[in-house]
């Protein structure tokens, strides 16, 4: 008790602050999603996620070359597929000559040993905007499953380490790893969405991938018939432990920030790696308070990022993974 216990011996610099510190970030950490386009040259800011960019394929290279300097050694990609090749049956997210197909390639030509996680959704390759397929008015399950099986098959003929599935259709990651047993790809890991929320936090996405749902006659204006409701906490827990019984070697929580009751929850309760994505409407806040002079970027960046961490986030996924990285290393 006190005076014999003063806790504030422990702060009194930061030599100690630091030598005692529980929740470390490191380069490590991070998974750096990557957007992808069509072109050649091409270094597309996108609007609403101010100093963060699309990569033609030419610039993808040097990119994931540039984060690999930087101890960044997994990759998120995700392709903007042009309208032309959109339709209601993701004809295009099979094409073996793909661009997240080509865009996988890149990567591993140009950084072998970096780690190649893929987007495994219907919703860039959708005239609707929708992670499935519709019929009626009504996104199917088992139907969108048998494509998103077939697309993520693809992406591990490509050479991918990891297909992510951010769909949240019922019985997807099943229906993935019996395929992959089934066609020899042993070693291809998956990294489940599995508390993926209906959240009003990926606006700046969808822009960046042109993919929101679309405001047509018959189709649903948004993805609440299969993202999760974000009112609930038990819900998360369950579609966690069905995810890692069907095969996930990673599972998922998504957005970040709001969510990580649910981090910790799910971190008390399994026995694989949890991850957690800081989603694009996070990034943008705090670039457009920075923008405004309200908040200092680097304290709140690193502030965030550690309570992710600290929640029990063994994976960031995170749009500012390269600002913390050079951060990091000064």
């Amino acid at each position: 008790m006190y005076p014999i216990k003063r806790n504030r011996r422990l702060r009194t610099n930061e030599a100690i602050r630091s030598l005692v510190r529980e929740t470390i970030i490191s380069p490590n950490d991070f998974l750096v999603p990557l957007f992808v386009v069509e072109g050649k040259g091409v270094k597309e800011e996108i609007a609403s996620m101010p100093n963060y960019y699309r990569f033609s394929l030419d610039l993808l290279e040097k990119e994931v070359k540039e984060l690999w300097k930087l101890g960044l050694k997994s990759v998120l990609l995700f392709v903007k597929v042009p309208d032309n090749l959109k339709d209601n049956a993701g004809k295009e997210a099979v094409n073996p000559k793909g661009l997240m197909q080509r865009a996988i390639k890149t990567v591993k030509n140009a950084c072998p040993d970096m780690l190649v996680m893929t987007d495994v959704a219907m919703d860039p390759y959708s005239k609707y905007g929708h992670d499935g397929i519709i019929e009626n008015g009504i996104v199917l399950n088992d139907e969108s499953v048998d494509l998103l099986t077939e697309m993520s098959l693809s992406h591990a003929q490509a050479g991918a380490d990891f297909v992510a599935p951010s769909d949240m259709m019922d019985g997807r990651i099943l229906s993935i790893r019996e395929a992959f047993e089934d066609e020899g790809f042993f070693n291809t890991g998956i990294m489940s969405y599995s508390a993926k929320y209906a959240s009003a936090f990926y606006g700046p996405f969808r822009d960046a991938l042109d993919s929101a749902p679309v405001d047509l006659k018959n189709i649903p204006k948004d993805k609440k018939t299969y993202q999760m409701d974000y009112a609930n906490r038990f819900e998360a827990l369950k579609e966690t432990e069905m995810d890692i019984y069907e095969g996930a070697d990673i599972v998922m929580v998504k957005p970040g920030l709001c969510y990580l009751d649910i981090v910790r929850e799910i971190k008390n309760e399994v026995d694989v790696p949890v991850a957690v994505y800081q989603v694009s409407g996070e990034y943008a806040m705090l670039k457009a308070a920075v923008e405004k002079g309200w908040l200092d970027h680097d304290a709140v960046m690193m502030e965030q990022i550690t309570a992710m961490k600290r929640a029990g986030a063994d994976i960031i996924a995170s749009y500012f993974a390269k600002d913390v990285a050079k951060l990091l290393n000064k």
